[in-house]
């Protein structure tokens, strides 16, 4: 079978992945959108989840072919140990998204307590994320055993399918570890960074995907490039992801296309106030939404349930979700602009003088801030020793031809990490459009100049 995708061109789909595909846990994430409220600042965004998770399984099918292609032409590995591989790392690709609540991220605090869930850490008083829903999901529902008959043939569980989306799981046997050239190697390293990484597929495809349907350029990046030279490096015992030296520039570019999509796109103000609209409603008084533990009423939950919830609701921040309403944005102030000390301190300073006036005046206010990282492996150059103890490593793979092939890790080979190792934030204020023009008169008397969202 094959569906058509405007990324990808024709899917192939698997004749045992059908039956999971055509799940209600599946398809319900048709009716959950991608960016969540992201279509009010780019119309044109209302893909969902269910095209990029199957775009994601496609990218993890070109990945295992460019990684292992050598090694399955050459028999360096059992022929039925690697196409168990191939399809465990699809199934993960596929179903990596599909604990995701309602508009996406917008919804989780609207969860239950994890303990609710009755996972592994069932003590934790922690609130449960769209992560553990995942993990109920693939383990402990109705969608279960159709994973294990998809599984059997190749000799994997729907353990062994979580355990490269969570890597806190631990595998129930060796079905990862084959020898390789006469070692036992593990093989969930390397599966599981395709997986969640900084080079794995859902990256590769929300990014492509994102910015085709927002209809901008910032998440486009050498997509065919850096999949072709995705490659495998062994140390330790472990099989690990490596890329070709050739394309270092090329993952260069993917980071830093990721890191501007966050700052142009997804932390756009009008998509960020609609979030902190439905924060405030779940934290009213009156807010009886919530999510329920119960996985097979969850499996009803999408962003129609949501919608419809809201629009019978009275709160006053419901019914400005639904009725086109938002705060406007009265002030907004970046982090490193102007990139002085000096500058943080008077911006930081202006926000609390611009409260006080507010709170003077007895004009309700909501504040936002959006932060964006170049990367969550790589935060801070002195953090960059303890990487292995963290995150499996990536290597760059160096060939030369008076020597045999060099493997250096990523972080020593680009100095991007370094340059971008400070986070960039975004503080935005934002007020009731009934009380705006009354505050932006009074905002012309400060030193920073307000930023009305008309202007944008």
């Amino acid at each position: 079978m094959e569906i058509r995708d405007v990324i990808h061109g024709s899917i192939n789909i698997h004749r045992d992945e059908l039956p999971v595909i055509d799940s209600r846990y599946f398809q319900r994430l048709r009716q959950i959108k991608q960016l969540g409220f992201g279509e009010f600042s780019f119309p044109s965004a209302t893909h969902n989840r269910y095209i990029h998770s199957l775009g994601a399984m496609e990218t993890a099918q070109r990945a295992f072919q460019s990684i292992f292609g050598h090694a399955l032409r050459h028999n360096l590995l059992p022929d039925d140990r690697m196409r168990g591989f191939r399809s465990a790392l699809r199934f993960a690709a596929l179903l990596h998204d599909v604990g995701h609540g309602p508009l996406s991220h917008t919804t989780e605090t609207a969860m239950p307590a994890v303990k609710h869930l009755g996972l592994a850490d069932s003590n934790s008083p922690r609130q449960a994320t769209h992560e553990d829903y995942t993990l109920k999901i693939i383990l402990d529902s109705s969608l279960t055993p159709l994973l294990k008959k998809a599984g059997a043939a190749f000799g994997f569980t729907p353990l062994h399918i979580a355990c490269l989306i969570d890597s806190k799981l631990t595998p129930p046997d060796d079905f990862f570890k084959e020898k390789l050239d006469g070692e036992t190697t593990n093989f969930r390293p390397i599966l599981q960074q395709l997986i969640s990484s900084e080079l794995d597929v859902d990256r590769m495809d929300y990014l492509r995907r994102d910015s085709l349907a927002a209809g901008v350029s910032y998440g486009q990046f050498d997509y065919d490039w850096l999949l072709n030279n995705l490659t495998y490096h062994v140390y330790e015992g472990k099989c690990l992801l490596a890329l070709q030296h050739r394309a270092l520039y090329s993952f260069e570019d993917f980071l830093i296309s990721r890191f501007h999509m966050f700052l142009m796109v997804y932390f756009h103000h009008r998509a960020v106030i609609y979030d902190e609209m439905l924060k405030c409603y779940f934290n009213s008084q009156d807010c009886d939404y919530t999510l329920p533990a119960d996985i097979e009423k969850y499996a009803e939950c999408n962003d129609f349930h949501l919608y419809s919830h809201l629009a019978q609701s009275k709160n006053e921040w419901a019914r400005r979700i639904t009725e086109k309403r938002p705060y406007r944005m009265l002030l907004e102030l970046h982090s490193g602009i102007p990139p002085s000390k000096t500058a943080a301190l008077e911006q930081e300073k202006l926000l609390k003088e611009v409260v006080a006036e507010l709170e003077g005046k007895n004009i309700d206010r909501v504040i936002a801030q959006s932060t964006g990282e170049l990367s969550k492996y790589f935060r801070k150059p002195g953090e960059l020793a303890s990487l292995s103890r963290r995150e499996p490593q990536i290597f760059v793979r160096y060939d030369n031809l008076y020597s045999s092939p060099g493997f250096i890790p990523l972080e020593q080979c680009t100095d991007l990490f370094k340059k971008y190792g400070e986070k960039r934030s975004i503080t935005r204020l934002y007020v009731a459009p009934e009380k705006y023009d009354e505050c932006h008169k009074s905002s012309r008397q400060h030193p920073f100049k307000y930023l009305d969202a008309d202007e944008k």
